[in-house]
């Protein structure tokens, strides 16, 4: 007799059909999935990552095993889909199956992503890997712990995120959330709690980043040392380097019970990896106090 228990899976994959398609602004869309069988830990949603695979044109969604990682890998790479990884804006669990929404940055020169997203229509499918109901906890970096205050920074690919962070915080807490997005036009609805602050930073046609970055480092009093741009990343890498891991291979702190602030950075890797470099070797900031998070790098087809 077999007794070997079978872990349940913390993320797993569902076919998504879209229900909806709401062209948020010139460079936001916003589409909303039947997600069957997904569901919360019962924490908040925050910065919670999932995976879409989205299909290559002429090919059917491909068929994957609880083991689905392995499974998509062993698949031929042109015709298993093309996979990305995104965050939660909304998940509705009062319908059956449940609704998950997902923000899309559209961009002039689109990936697959992105191309999928601008002509997506209902009844569309795709693959949705997320939590699923009663599975433990992964995937979500926003950790303040018992912080009162907040910062939160990002560029347009990282305002999902920071839009679901800030209305899952509770009402007693405080700071200041700064988003660079591309166009005045681009400024998205919030429900953020009384204490939180969030400033809006259009481009309006200037570099990435050139915003965001002298925002974050003024807010927090902070001289930029060096104007050079990073040169320590990879070209392909992203930086991950938070207060429970490190891409760099840095011993990773023991966590600050009593930390008063806590800061949350996402976005174009190079920028971040210039915040870090700025907040942490220069300022001297603690580093179980931030987490910094690549989420895409500029001029590099991103994979995963």
């Amino acid at each position: 007799m077999n007794t070997t228990t079978r872990t349940r899976p913390t993320h797993a994959p569902v076919r998504a059909a879209v229900v909806g398609v709401d062209k948020l602004s010139a460079h936001f869309t916003r589409i909303t999935f039947t997600a069957p069988g997904v569901g919360t830990p019962g924490t908040p949603i925050y910065d919670q990552r999932i995976k879409l695979i989205f299909p290559v044109p002429g090919h059917p969604l491909p068929d994957l095993t609880r083991d689905w990682y392995a499974s998509w890998c062993a698949l031929p790479e042109d015709t298993r889909g093309v996979m990305r990884t995104y965050s939660i804006r909304a998940l509705d669990l009062g319908t059956e199956p449940a609704r998950l929404t997902v923000d899309f940055v559209l961009h002039p020169d689109p990936g697959p992503a992105a191309a999928w997203a601008e002509q997506a229509a209902p009844g569309q499918e795709i693959i949705l890997v997320a939590p699923q109901r009663g599975a433990d906890p992964s995937g979500i970096e926003f950790a303040p712990g018992a912080a009162t205050d907040v910062v939160l920074a990002g560029d347009e690919t990282a305002a999902p995120a920071i839009a679901r962070i800030l209305e899952d915080l509770g009402p007693d807490i405080t700071g200041v959330a700064f988003i660079e997005i591309p166009t005045p036009d681009d400024l998205l609805p919030i429900d953020a709690p009384p204490g939180m602050e969030v400033r809006w930073l259009p481009r309006a046609g200037a570099a990435h980043g050139t915003l965001l970055t002298p925002a974050v480092l003024g807010h927090l009093g902070v001289v930029l040392v060096d104007d050079e741009p990073p040169t320590a990343e990879p070209a392909a890498d992203l930086v991950w380097e938070t207060p429970g891991f490190s891409s760099l291979g840095e011993q990773v702190p023991q966590p600050r019970p009593n930390r008063h602030t806590y800061h949350w950075i996402a976005g174009e890797s190079s920028m971040v990896t210039r915040l870090r470099r700025a907040l942490v070797k220069d300022h001297g900031l603690d580093r179980s106090q931030v987490a910094f998070m690549g989420y895409w790098r500029q001029g590099v087809a991103m994979r995963g």
